[in-house]
């Protein structure tokens, strides 16, 4: 019996290095800081309320734009944070994660040999929906220096053709750890502005912001914010990252488009953890003691690598730090990071499978939501470098 031969629409992908990695930490019993995940429990309350609306009998769908109930919290938050007041009716949907939403968001939008601007390195499922889309993607690479990693607002201008349709924006930005900053956001305002260039703004580490930092949110420009989609997740900020729980805020007409494709890709959200997440929506704390609890995370593993080789990038927001390891090692990032899980038994991963085209910096990712007890442990590990 012969197979059908088939032609990929995504020949350039493979296993992820987040699988790879965390498979090799699992084979060599590494201390896995390589994916971006907690090792740690969320709050019983939350799960309790799970329990609490499972019993209540909410286990059949869910309307398609959300539970009304979390519909209107989420859209309260935004607005007691940022300062925007979407329609919780017409501008806020409730997602199958933050990559359904930045997938939805780009398939709506998005027409054959339109241009993406994606700056680089990248989280890695912006580009795949740009190329699912018939869309083109459009790399523009952060600068890095002994300061770290920053946006070159000026190349990102350059690259804006006619053909343009979308900006692609991270903050706090996966890997790299950096946050932009309200002069980033006007920069990118005088990109746009009087064009017919859409913004999408992930903002899925939007409560892990440290120093007493406010979040630039898109939300908070009103000109970015009438052509943005803005896309969080509940998994990131509650510590239940296998919930896949996220939501996009978008004006009306954007929102008309995007559930037009959210419709189809999902439907629906599992009902019991909407509901629960609305009920524990209605106490703020949660959220707002998030940028104390994982800075305290973040200082103590920075501490413990001050005496190592490895040179400590700026971490301003996520629960990410990137290291250069020069003074380690001559390795390529991919093979240092292989020989990081295999040898030291502590996992990293490289930054520079965030890019297009590899680039390479001698810099490796560490993830920090962990057990301060997991910290401990490979640091002891990272010490012996």
């Amino acid at each position: 019996m012969s197979i059908p031969s088939l032609a990929s629409r995504l020949p350039q992908v493979g296993t992820t290095v987040f699988t790879q990695m965390s498979q090799l930490a699992l084979e060599h019993g590494a201390v896995n800081l390589g994916q971006g995940f907690p090792d740690f429990a969320c709050d019983p309350r939350l799960v309790e309320l799970v329990g609490e609306a499972m019993r209540a009998g909410h286990n059949q769908y869910a309307p398609m734009t959300g539970v009304p109930a979390l519909r209107e919290a989420i859209a309260a938050k935004i607005e007691a944070t940022y300062g925007r007041r979407y329609d919780p009716a017409a501008e806020i949907t409730v997602t199958v994660g933050a990559s359904q939403a930045i997938q939805s968001a780009i398939l709506a939008v998005v027409h054959p040999g339109d241009e993406v601007i994606v700056i680089e390195p990248a989280y890695d499922c912006y580009a795949p929906a740009v190329v699912l889309s018939g869309g083109v993607v459009v790399p523009v690479a952060m600068r890095i220096d002994d300061a770290g990693y920053g946006v070159p607002w000026d190349d990102v201008r350059a690259a804006v053709t006619p053909r343009t349709r979308m900006i692609v924006v991270n903050t706090p930005h996966n890997p790299t750890g950096t946050i932009l900053r309200r002069r980033d956001l006007d920069a990118l305002a005088s990109i746009v502005e009087g064009s017919q260039i859409l913004v999408l703004s992930d903002e899925v580490y939007e409560h892990m912001v440290y120093e007493g930092e406010p979040h630039a949110s898109v939300s908070r420009h009103p000109m970015l914010a009438e052509r943005a989609f803005v896309v969080s997740s509940f998994g990131k900020a509650f510590h239940v990252t296998g919930w896949k729980i996220g939501h996009v805020a978008a004006p009306a007409a954007l929102t008309e488009q995007f559930r037009k494709v959210h419709q189809y890709n999902v439907f629906s959200v599992a009902t019991p953890m909407q509901h629960a997440i609305a009920a524990y929506l209605q106490d703020p704390a949660p959220w707002r003691d998030l940028p104390a609890f994982y800075q305290a995370k973040r200082d103590l593993f920075r501490a413990g690598l001050a005496a190592s080789r490895f040179t400590l990038l700026p971490s301003d927001g996520t629960y990410f730090q990137c290291v250069r390891y020069d003074a380690v090692s001559d390795l390529s990032e991919v093979d240092f990071a292989r020989w990081l899980t295999s040898e030291v038994k502590v996992a990293a991963i490289p930054v520079s499978v965030f890019y297009s085209q590899p680039t390479e910096s001698k810099v490796v990712r560490f993830c920090f939501a962990k057990k301060d007890e997991t910290l401990r442990l490979a640091l002891e590990r990272l010490a012996r470098l």
